[in-house]
C-alpha cells in the first residue's frame, strides 16, 4: 500500500478508517530490529475490517523514506521526517514530535477521537507525548518495553544521558501507561508489580516469509552466521575465542559469518579483538550492513545462528530477536540460555545450548555442532521451524488485539507462550 509523506497524506480511496494508531521514528518498515517489531506488532494488533495506522517520523539523517515501501494487507503507513537537520532543528522536532505526528492524523483525514488505541515503543515515550495523545485521543495508550538498561553498559554509568532519559521513561510507563507490552517476563514483572496490566509478547515474526533451509552439507564444516549491531551486548569474542579453541584440523571446519557491520569497523561496533580478528581472519567473513532479504538469504544458508551474552541484568530483561528470526529460517541456535530463551530453545532440539558465556563454552558447543551428521541436524533444523510457530504474528493476534484496541484488559485463549509466561509471572492476559 502507498506510503504518505508530510505533502501527501491522503488516505487510499475508498480505505476504511483506521482504529489503531501506532507511533515509530524508524527506518520503518524493514530498517531494523525495531522496524520489524512495529511492524508485526501492528499486523498482530490490527482489529478485523479495520487498518492499522503507522505515522513514522523518519530519521533526520540525510535520507528520506522511500516512496512506496512493501507493507501487508492492514497497514496504512504515513512519514514524515526525514531529510538533513541541525541538531537544534533536530532537538526542536524531537520536542514537537506529537504535534507534528497529530498534523499528519489530520491532514490524512483521521480524527483522533475516533480512534481506540495508540501503541508507541518506550523509546517514543515522555510526559509531552503521553498529555498529547491522552487529551487529543481520550483513548488507551499501550506502551511498549523491549529492554532494561543497567549502568554497566555506559562509560558514564548512571550519569549517561541516554541511560537517565531510558530510566525516566521507564518511571513514567510504570505509573502513566494504560497497558504495556513487555518483550520478557523480567520486564513484565517490573509493571506488574506497580499495577500496570502487563501482556507478555516475544519478538515476532512472519512465518511466510522464510524460505525452506538450503545448507551444505555439515560435512564439508559447520557455517556459522551472526547477523545484527553486537555493540557490548553480544560477545562476538568469545565466540572466536571459542574458535581458536578447536584443534587446528577442526578449526577448518568452522566459519563464521559476520552481518550488520565491515571489518573496518568492528572494534567501534562491537567488542571484538583486533588480534583474534588477525590470528582468524581466513575463518571470519564479513558482510556489512546488508538489506533483510541477503539477511534470510544467509540464514537459509547456515547450519547455526550464534549468540553469546554476558549474565548480565540486561540480557535477561530482552529478548533476542534474531533468535525467532533464525528459528523461523530453519536455523538452530548455538547460544547460552539468558531472558526466556529456555522455553523455545531446548539443548539439541532447536539448537545447543553453552553451559555458559565463556569460550571454553563454546568451544564445547562447536565440538558437539562438528559431530553432528545431516540427519542430525535436519532434525533440528525441522524442530526450529515447528518452534518458531509460538512467535508468528498471527497466533499472536486475538489477544494483542484485544489487549491493544478491546474494550477488555484482554482476551482469553491466548496463545499457549503468552498463557505460561503470564501465569508464572501474575502478568494479565
Amino acid at each position: 500500500m502507498p506510503t504518505s509523506s508530510e505533502e501527501d497524506v491522503a488516505p487510499p480511496p475508498g480505505a476504511a478508517p483506521p482504529r489503531l494508531l501506532a507511533l515509530a521514528a524508524f527506518r520503518f518498515p524493514h530498517g531494523d530490529a525495531m522496524s520489524n517489531r512495529l511492524l508485526q506488532l501492528a499486523r498482530a494488533a490490527t482489529p478485523p475490517g479495520t487498518p492499522t495506522l503507522v505515522v513514522n517520523d523518519w530519521p533526520a539523517d540525510g535520507t528520506r523514506p522511500p516512496a512506496d515501501p512493501p507493507l501487508p494487507p492492514g497497514v496504512r503507513l504515513i512519514s514524515i521526517g526525514g531529510g538533513a537537520h541541525g541538531p537544534l532543528t533536530r532537538w526542536l522536532r524531537r520536542r514537537a514530535r506529537p504535534l507534528r505526528m497529530l498534523a499528519a492524523l489530520r491532514r490524512a483525514g483521521v480524527r483522533p477521537r475516533d480512534l481506540t488505541g495508540v501503541y508507541l515503543p518506550l523509546s517514543l515515550w515522555n510526559l509531552t507525548t503521553w498529555a498529547v495523545l491522552r487529551s487529543a485521543t481520550r483513548c488507551r495508550v499501550t506502551v511498549d518495553v523491549l529492554e532494561r538498561h543497567d549502568p554497566e553498559q555506559f562509560p558514564r554509568g548512571r550519569l549517561a544521558p541516554y541511560f537517565l532519559r531510558h530510566r525516566w521513561g521507564l518511571f513514567l510507563a510504570g505509573r502513566l501507561a494504560d497497558r504495556v507490552i513487555a518483550v520478557s517476563e523480567t520486564i513484565a514483572g517490573h509493571f506488574v508489580r506497580r499495577g500496570r496490566p502487563t501482556l507478555v509478547v516475544p519478538p515476532q515474526v512472519d512465518l511466510a516469509e522464510h524460505p525452506a533451509p538450503a545448507p551444505p552439507p555439515i560435512a564439508e564444516g559447520v557455517r556459522l552466521l551472526y547477523a545484527g549491531s553486537a555493540g557490548p551486548k553480544d560477545l562476538l569474542s568469545v565466540v572466536l575465542a571459542g574458535m581458536r579453541g578447536l584443534p587446528r584440523a577442526e578449526r577448518d571446519r568452522v566459519r563464521l559469518v559476520i552481518a550488520g557491520f565491515d571489518r573496518d569497523r568492528a572494534a567501534s561496533l562491537s567488542d571484538l579483538d583486533e588480534g583474534l580478528l588477525t590470528e582468524l581472519a581466513d575463518r571470519v567473513t564479513f558482510l556489512g550492513r546488508v538489506p533483510r532479504d541477503r539477511v534470510l538469504e544467509e540464514l537459509r544458508r547456515s547450519h547455526f545462528s550464534v549468540l553469546v551474552r554476558p549474565l548480565a541484568g540486561y540480557a535477561q530483561a530482552g529478548f533476542p530477536s534474531k533468535v525467532p528470526e533464525s528459528l523461523a529460517a530453519g536455523c538452530p541456535v548455538l547460544l547460552n540460555s539468558t531472558s526466556d530463551l529456555g522455553r523455545y530453545v531446548v539443548d539439541g532440539r532447536e539448537g545447543l545450548v553453552l553451559a555458559g558465556p565463556t569460550a571454553d563454552d563454546v568451544r564445547d558447543g562447536l565440538v558437539r555442532a562438528l559431530a553432528l551428521d545431516d540427519a542430525a541436524w535436519w532434525a533440528m533444523s525441522r524442530a526450529a521451524r515447528e518452534r518458531a510457530g509460538s512467535f508468528d504474528y498471527r497466533l499472536w493476534a486475538p489477544v494483542v488485539s484485544a489487549f491493544v484496541a478491546g474494550p477488555g484488559s484482554a482476551a482469553d485463549g491466548a496463545p499457549a507462550s503468552s498463557a505460561s509466561a503470564a501465569s508464572s509471572s501474575g502478568v494479565s492476559r
